[in-house]
């Protein structure tokens, strides 16, 4: 289990049109939010990037960079970046399912075509948003099981202006006994 201000695992995939995307070196002043995506076969995931894509101006305004992951190849990845005009959005694929386990990603087994008609992978993972500070520690999780109800980003928007504004800490660190 990821906890909050402790080391993330390390992610180093390439992109689509920004070279090798390095967590331990990705350049922001506050830090990465990553989106796990569940990848092309998802119609959810499709509309969930489109708000992130309308989305990264307000964070990069706050000093957070942005990027969404999945597991699927260069070409599924270059189609969903394209389904949903991403231009500012960065795309990464190519995610070993180990390391979407080590982020503590649920992975699924196909279930054959989609809604949309396009065949799932044999195994994928499900959706995980994720804020990762500068220092590559957990300020912020959310994991999935399913593709539905992930966390809105307006809303995280809004709770990183609070954060900034009243340098709010990273919650649920705590392991001790309870």
């Amino acid at each position: 289990m990821l906890l909050p201000r402790q080391k993330t695992p390390d992610l180093n995939l390439p992109t689509l049109d920004h070279g090798v995307f390095d967590l331990t070196t990705d350049p922001s002043e506050r830090g990465t939010i990553i989106c796990f995506y569940r990848g092309l076969h998802c119609p959810i995931c499709a509309t969930y990037l489109t708000e992130f894509q309308k989305r990264v101006a307000d964070f990069a305004d706050r000093g957070v960079a942005t990027i969404a992951v999945s597991s699927d190849s260069e070409e599924r990845a270059r189609a969903m970046a394209d389904k949903i005009g991403a231009d500012t959005l960065r795309f990464a694929y190519g995610l070993p399912l180990a390391k979407a386990r080590e982020w503590g990603l649920y992975i699924s087994t196909s279930r054959g075509k989609t809604s949309i008609g396009i065949e799932e992978p044999p195994l994928f993972s499900e959706p995980g948003l994720f804020m990762v500070t500068p220092a590559q520690t957990l300020y912020y999780g959310s994991v999935q099981t399913m593709p539905f109800v992930r966390p809105h980003f307006s809303e995280l928007v809004g709770a990183l202006d609070f954060a900034i504004r009243n340098d709010y800490p990273a919650r649920g660190e705590y392991t001790g006994a309870v």
